[in-house]
């Protein structure tokens, strides 16, 4: 726990500097999965346990809703990005886990929801959790697209997935800060795509 050791100052800066260290191609191939999901009309899934699932419902949501324009919500003609997070069925999740196991939960809604070409984001800042792996491999060996959000020395889940996101810090907080903090990026960047607006203005 880097705060436990760290002053505001120290903090900040060291933030700044691990911030600096992720691979910017990284994050650009993030914001491309989901805009290539969007434009094929492919699902979008996104799971991990604890912190991360918050990340989870909080990516589903921001890019559920605000891919589009306030004012394009109302609109049933606009494409929707179609994403699911796999944390916020509790009925399910709780069921999976007391009547087949917990290492269950995410790979058995994913056999349910995935097909072919859609796009599984996989948030583990160890990279070991099991039960985002058992989905990881089921979505790679039925041609799912994987992405891995990791930390720490990326464990099996950076092995595993197709691509993904690496912060190579051993602090579960400021892991999971930046993996927020940079898919906020990516959002920007598929609705700047989506509405061709900024860099992407036709």
């Amino acid at each position: 726990m880097l705060g436990a050791t760290l002053g505001v100052d120290e903090y900040v800066k060291r933030l700044q500097s691990e911030l600096a260290r992720v691979d910017q191609r990284e994050i650009q191939t993030w914001a491309d999965l989901v805009y290539e999901a969007w434009e094929n009309e492919r699902f979008v899934f996104v799971f991990g346990n604890g912190g991360s699932a918050t990340t989870a419902t909080h990516i589903c949501e921001d890019l559920g809703k605000s891919s589009l324009h306030q004012h394009d919500l109302k609109d049933e003609t606009k494409k929707r990005l179609k994403i699911l997070s796999l944390t916020d069925n509790q009925g399910w999740i709780l069921a999976l886990g007391n009547d087949v196991g917990y290492d269950q939960i995410f790979l058995q809604q994913l056999m349910n929801f995935g097909s072919k070409g859609d796009l599984v984001i996989a948030i583990s800042g160890s990279g070991n959790s099991p039960n985002v792996l058992n989905a990881v491999d089921w979505a790679n060996r039925h041609g799912l697209k994987t992405f891995g959000l990791t930390g720490f020395d990326g464990g099996e889940l950076r092995k595993l997935a197709h691509g993904g996101l690496h912060v190579p810090l051993d602090d579960m907080g400021m892991v999971e800060s930046i993996h927020l903090c940079l898919f906020h990026w990516a959002l920007n960047d598929v609705f700047a795509r989506i509405n061709h607006e900024g860099r992407y203005r036709e």
